[in-house]
């Protein structure tokens, strides 16, 4: 038969090859079609048997990504939910049922129901290259595996393990699901094929789970795994936040011992979830990073030579992580003492990420202390990231730009300052770019990309293009004071800072933040970025915006209370952990939650009407991807729509009444009210 995205193809020793290349995109997933096509294949191996299949991915880049995550969307009932599920769950079964052995041959990412998929086959080899990934990450969209995968992960690994991939979302490389039992082999590339041949041909049987793993999955066991497992859960997501999880953990309790009921469970359950508010908003937060990542689309930038001056902590760290993306990096600063920190935490880095020790020796061997500078004439891409003084970068422009290639792109780290004011000095002002990086890097996956008046379309592109080939997240900016994430972020820290002057505990104003769904309190995050970059920033956001500075926060600057990294801030610190306070009960305000998001809503108005970034939707990926803003409430501008401008308006007249001229509406918001 002739398909549009499958192709099957029979060897000499009558092993069949079902290869997927989906015909209108450069990533496998799972469509309709694609499902469609696979049962076609799978009747025809039905009805005359190959002495073995092999499943594998035609295209470079991995085997299947998931699920067609744009059909979430489409879903208008539960019933044409539960259709779409046990579509996917009855092509595995099908899979699993076929009268010949058969094998996932998997090299690149493997996920959600590509791995259910692979999970359905009899054997499964992982092909040891360094982008291989698998993973069960539902839950990052709002759900859990529905295609079978929590029935069969449990069987394959134990529950512990496989509920541990399933509840985290996160990836395993080759070895490591090895190790685990996920796959029976971690092979080179060059011995793929032959190991996949071999091992149909041997159709050995597959070892028994140890009795700890299967005893973990008895129905008298399960409960107290489950409490666990909640427990762990629970540290990091309210279940009124996150339901996917805890739904879960309900299914394994309930219906783990029993296949077919937990199949069925399995689908009802990612039914209800689907079309939920959480599940809808992690999917448009799953577009909103797909939108970032097209930004650049187009632009290419070849991994040659970084040259990063400044090796403080972002300094430092922007450096570690470009040479662990594969690119030659030279980091320079005033002598090798300054320098010898950053490349012990890259050391670190790369120890944590990489694993085997050629990767992190070769790793290592790219990043290059030089504290002479005498790699700028040579380098594609300059990043300065000294500290955040207008006149000592100007200085340094002024110094490096008659030393640097014609066509290497310039970029700044600063945070907050315009980047006309920074350009000024310079001869070739176009070709400053500000790629704002956030701590910690290795973690934070956006750069805002900032634009200044004369900087030049098509060093915008490099930029974007740069980003991608870091794998980070670039958003275009205009260079307005602080930007677009600083620039929302202070007036919501600094409304936190108010409340602590007031009197309000500061344990009492995190939970507020945390009940809402951010990651971090406020006050938390501010003794965490540390507490004299906070002033800094907010004196040059105040300079041009008016902020009032708090009082509290000048004072414990002043005092040397800078935060974590100083031991004191708002909270206390004991070897870096936050000492807890007993909270003294007495009453606190009402409004906690409204005075902190709306001075955050009323400044992401302020920062649309002038054009510091695109769209609403722009602004939100920025505030997800920069600050962790709650995910399953899809981003200020989103959580604005569903509340309406009109409610907001009258809740910030109420506060502006009752608080202060910080809370008067942006002009924004009356006219969003005109035309909704």
């Amino acid at each position: 038969m002739s398909w549009q995205d499958w192709r099957l193809e029979t060897d000499a020793a009558g092993i069949a090859w079902l290869m997927l290349d989906r015909h209108d995109a450069g990533t496998n997933v799972l469509t309709e079609q694609v499902l469609e096509e696979f049962n076609q294949a799978l009747e025809q191996l039905e009805q005359s048997p190959p002495a073995g299949l092999v499943i594998r991915s035609a295209k470079p880049n991995g085997f299947i990504a998931g699920a067609d995550v744009r059909a979430f969307t489409d879903l208008e009932s539960r019933d044409q939910a539960l259709e779409l599920i046990r579509r996917g769950q009855a092509a595995c079964d099908r899979l699993e049922a076929l009268p010949c052995p058969t094998l996932a041959l998997m090299r690149g990412f493997c996920l959600g129901g590509g791995l259910e998929l692979a999970l359905a086959c009899r054997y499964r080899i992982a092909v040891d290259v360094p982008n291989t990934r698998l993973g069960l990450p539902e839950v990052r969209l709002g759900i859990h595996p529905g295609f079978g995968g929590s029935v069969r992960s449990i069987a394959a690994i134990g529950a512990p393990a496989a509920l541990d991939l399933m509840l985290t979302g996160r990836g395993v490389s080759a070895r490591q699901a090895r190790r685990l039992g996920l796959v029976q082999h971690a092979v080179p590339e060059r011995h793929a094929e032959t190991a996949a041949r071999t091992l149909l041909q041997e159709a050995r049987a597959l070892p028994r789970l140890a009795w700890w793993k299967r005893a973990a999955n008895h129905r008298l066991t399960r409960p107290l795994l489950a409490a666990f497992m909640r427990r762990k859960v629970a540290a990091k997501a309210r279940p009124e936040h996150y339901p996917a999880p805890y739904a879960l953990l309900d299914l394994c309790v309930k219906h783990g011992d029993d296949r077919r009921s937990m199949f069925a469970a399995e689908a009802e359950s990612v039914a209800d979830l689907i079309r939920g508010d959480t599940a809808q908003n992690l999917v448009r937060v799953f577009f909103l990073q797909e939108r970032l990542k097209g930004l650049a689309k187009g632009n290419k930038s070849d991994p040659t030579h970084v040259h990063v001056i400044g090796a403080g902590v972002m300094g430092g760290d922007i450096a570690a992580w470009c040479a662990l993306q594969g690119w030659r990096v030279t980091l320079q600063d005033q002598s090798p003492a300054r320098i010898a920190p950053a490349i012990g935490r890259a050391g670190k880095l790369f120890r944590k990420r990489l694993k085997i020790q050629r990767e992190i020796t070769a790793a290592l061997d790219r990043l290059i202390p030089d504290h002479r500078g005498q790699h700028v004439e040579h380098a594609d891409v300059v990043i300065e990231a000294i500290f955040e003084d207008r006149e000592a970068k100007q200085q340094l422009y002024q110094a490096i730009e008659p030393r640097m290639k014609s066509d290497a792109l310039l970029a700044t780290n600063t945070s907050s300052i315009p980047l006309e004011e920074l350009a000024s000095v310079m001869a070739r002002p176009q070709r400053l770019v500000g790629l704002h990086f956030f701590n910690p890097v290795a973690r934070m996956q956006l750069v805002e990309v900032v634009r200044g008046e004369k900087t030049a379309p098509e060093v915008i592109d490099r930029a974007l293009a740069f980003t991608r080939a870091i794998d980070r997240l670039p958003l275009p900016v205009a260079s307005k004071p602080g930007f677009l994430v600083n620039r929302i972020l202070m007036p919501y820290l600094l409304e936190a800072v108010e409340l602590v002057e007031e009197g309000v505990p500061p344990a009492r104003i995190d939970a507020a933040a945390e009940a809402f769904g951010m990651p971090m309190g406020p006050i938390t995050l501010a003794d965490t970025v540390g507490l004299d970059i906070c002033l800094h920033v907010a004196r040059i956001l105040g300079e041009a915006f008016g902020l009032a500075m708090p009082a509290r926060l000048e004072q414990l600057v002043a005092d040397g209370h800078l935060g974590k990294k100083s031991g004191r801030g708002f909270y206390r610190y004991h070897k870096g952990k936050q000492i807890k306070t007993r909270d003294s009960g007495s009453a606190a305000p009402t409004d906690i939650e409204s005075r902190l998001v709306l001075r955050l809503l009323n400044e992401a108005a302020a920062c649309l009407r002038e054009g510091v970034v695109e769209d609403g939707d722009l602004l939100d990926a920025g505030m997800i991807f920069g600050t962790g803003f709650a995910p399953f409430r899809g981003g200020p501008m989103h959580y604005a729509d569903d509340r309406s401008a009109g409610a907001i308006l009258v809740e910030l007249h109420d506060l502006e009444a009752r608080h202060g001229g910080r809370f008067a509406p942006d002009p924004w918001w009356e006219q969003r009210q005109e035309t909704d």
